[in-house]
C-alpha cells in the first residue's frame, strides 16, 4: 500500500515520502500549507492511488470531538416515548455514528479526512487524542466500546489558524506543502488543461508569480485561484500577448477577480497603477 500521486494530482517527492511514512507508522498525517494547495483533495487522491473508501469529516467551528465519534438523540426519543413508539425501547435507535465510527467499522480500510481540523475549537484535537491513538471509543449510553477493525489512514489538514496541541502533533506525521514552483506548477496546469499553449502558460504563470510578490498584500492567490484564471483566459481568448503588456495603465492583469479576492489588493493595485503613471513609467 504505496503512495506514487496521480494522473489527476501532481504530488512531489517530499509529499509522496510524507504519505507513505504516516501509512507504515500507522499515524495521522497532518497536512499544513496556504489554502489552495491541495490539501483537502489530497486525501481524496490517496484513497484512489490506494484503492480505499474515502470517510470525510469537514470541521466548522461549532464542531466538537464527540460528533466524529457518535450522537446521541435524547430530545427524539422523549418525544417518541410521549407518543408511544416502540423504538424508545432500543436506545440504539437514537445514536447517530459519527464520522470515525464509520471508519472504524468499516469493511475496508479506509482513508479518514479531518479537514481543517484548526476551525474548531482550542480542545478539539485534544479531546481526539486518545481515539485516534488507541482506535477505539466507548459508547455510554449502550455499554459498548467500538473498536477499529482496521486502523484507517487519517488524513488532517489545518490552514495555521490557531496552533495545535504539542501531545496532539506528537501523535501525528507532519508535512507542510510548500507552494509550487513554476515547474511544478506548470506540470499541474498539464494535469488540468492538457495541450495548453505553452506561450500562455508561461506568461501567465510570470504575471501570477509577480502578483505573488507584490509587498503588502492581504491574500495571494492560490494555485486553485490561478487555475481558474487560466480557464478564464483560454474562454476569452485572452493570448498571451495580452498578458506580456506592461502598460502602466493596465497592472491589473485581466480577469483579475479570479486572482485578487479582496478590495484591499485591489486598491493596492490601482495605487501601484497610479505611481507608475505618475513617475512616468
Amino acid at each position: 500500500m504505496r503512495f506514487e500521486g496521480t494522473k489527476a494530482y501532481v504530488a512531489t517527492d517530499d509529499l509522496k515520502v510524507a504519505v507513505n511514512a504516516a501509512i507504515t507508522l500507522e499515524r495521522p498525517l497532518l497536512v499544513k500549507g496556504e489554502p489552495g494547495t491541495g490539501k483537502t483533495v489530497l486525501a481524496l487522491e490517496i484513497a484512489k492511488s490506494i484503492g480505499a473508501p474515502l470517510i470525510e469529516w469537514h470541521v466548522k467551528s461549532t464542531t466538537k470531538a464527540l460528533q466524529g465519534l457518535y450522537e446521541y438523540d435524547a430530545v427524539s426519543r422523549l418525544r417518541d416515548s410521549q407518543l408511544g413508539d416502540a423504538r424508545v425501547q432500543d436506545i440504539r435507535n437514537y445514536i447517530k455514528r459519527g464520522k470515525l465510527w464509520d471508519a472504524f467499522v468499516a469493511d475496508e480500510r479506509p482513508v479518514l479526512l479531518i479537514d481543517e481540523i484548526d476551525k474548531a475549537d482550542i480542545e478539539f484535537p485534544n479531546d481526539l487524542l486518545q481515539e485516534l491513538d488507541r482506535m477505539e471509543f466507548f459508547v455510554y449510553e449502550t455499554g459498548e466500546t467500538v473498536k477499529a477493525r482496521r486502523r484507517p489512514v487519517v488524513v488532517i489538514t489545518s490552514n495555521n489558524e490557531k496552533e495545535l496541541p504539542d501531545a496532539f502533533l506528537r501523535r501525528c506525521f507532519f508535512h507542510y506543502i510548500r507552494f509550487p514552483d513554476s515547474d511544478t506548477m506548470t506540470a499541474i496546469i498539464e494535469v488540468h488543461f492538457p495541450g495548453i499553449k505553452q506561450r500562455l502558460v508561461s506568461e501567465a504563470l510570470k504575471l501570477f508569480y509577480e502578483i505573488r510578490d507584490v509587498p503588502g498584500m492581504k491574500k495571494k492567490p492560490s494555485t486553485s485561484e490561478l487555475l481558474d484564471w487560466l480557464k478564464l483566459l483560454m474562454v476569452e481568448d485572452i493570448g498571451p500577448e495580452i498578458l506580456r503588456e506592461r502598460d502602466p495603465k493596465k497592472l491589473i492583469p485581466p480577469l483579475h477577480g479570479a486572482l485578487l479576492k479582496n478590495e484591499q489588493d485591489v486598491h493596492l493595485f490601482e495605487r501601484l497603477a497610479f505611481m507608475a503613471r505618475r513617475d512616468g513609467r
